[in-house]
């Protein structure tokens, strides 16, 4: 969530200054809950609990519906919205840039090539069975929103809507990414390099295969002893170089990646070599901690129009 300092931000601000809606926001950090339930972790009457929940609704940082409950009356079931809120200050907001934003679903990849572990499944159920690389050919692939594999590469073609008269500045790379351990390990490192248009951006340690908790989006038949969430990693080519999170990859700049092509191709690889192969789990808008799949951006300026003053 993004604000701004505005009077349309107010109801958000609001609704945080309050030490038992801060509780509530932990308490449904970790499931979601009724308003009883809440209530009661609180020492609360569901009536003031309910005029609490209310505030966090109308600002967003929770949903709530009415589902039936095991005695067939409804309750109602609130969950949190929102993982984080950045707040733009004015000078922020004057220097805002423009880009154009793809978004690539995890399981609309073009080619691979894997070895086990590995295992590809929907929101509904699990592709195949694990640790046979031939489903990732099954048709219903493309709506995979979680794959994993030991060992190899997996690829992606996008569209590239850069315009003639715009002049690309940085990319941004997004996603939730982690290593891949046979069931699932904290401390399982693994190295896993990008390319973009043929061109090596660089390698990163992803620390482990996180099973330690349950991701938020995970849907409830999810098993509980393999992949539950990754970190989500931005990987970002300027004319400086290539960074991830801040922390240069390599001397890569914006200028090498013919960005300008219609299409793009983008890899991430387990490479064979590698000191550590420790596998990769990509997770997209229904598994791990984060709504999102694959999303580039591609910020850009306007090149001086013919005819104008530059």
């Amino acid at each position: 969530m993004k604000l701004d300092i505005s009077e349309q931000s107010l109801p958000v601000y609001e609704a945080l200054a309050s030490n038992v809606r801060i509780q509530i926001i932990h308490l449904l950090s970790g499931r979601p809950m009724n308003v009883r339930e809440l209530a009661e972790a609180l020492g609360l009457s569901s009536a003031i609990m309910t005029m609490h929940v209310k505030k966090l609704e109308r600002a967003g940082i929770i949903s709530c519906a009415m589902v039936p409950s095991k005695g067939g009356a409804a309750q109602k079931m609130c969950s949190l919205q929102v993982d984080s809120i950045e707040i733009l200050f004015p000078d922020k907001l004057a220097g805002r840039r423009e880009f154009h934003k793809t978004e690539v679903s995890i399981g609309h990849f073009t080619d691979f090539d894997i070895v086990p572990t590995c295992g590809i499944c929907t929101p509904d159920k699990v592709i195949g069975m694990f640790d046979d690389p031939r489903y990732f050919l099954a048709p219903d692939r493309v709506h995979a929103k979680i794959l994993w594999f030991g060992q190899g590469f997996i690829e992606y073609k996008l569209p590239n809507y850069l315009m003639n008269s715009e002049l690309p500045e940085e990319l941004e790379i997004s996603m939730e990414i982690s290593s891949e351990a046979p069931g699932t390990n904290n401390e399982w490192p693994s190295d896993i390099t990008f390319y973009l248009n043929n061109v090596r951006l660089g390698t990163w340690t992803s620390p482990g295969d996180f099973g330690s908790n349950p991701g938020k989006l995970n849907p409830s038949w999810w098993f509980s002893d393999i992949n539950q969430y990754g970190l989500l990693k931005r990987l970002m080519v300027t004319k400086e170089g290539t960074y991830m999170d801040g922390a240069k990859l390599s001397d890569v700049t914006i200028d090498r990646l013919d960005v300008r092509q219609k299409q793009w191709t983008f890899r991430l690889a387990v490479e064979r070599d590698a000191e550590h192969v420790g596998g990769l789990t990509l997770f997209g808008s229904a598994f791990g901690n984060y709504s999102q799949d694959i999303v580039f951006k591609l910020y850009y300026s306007k090149l001086p129009q013919p005819g104008h003053d530059k």
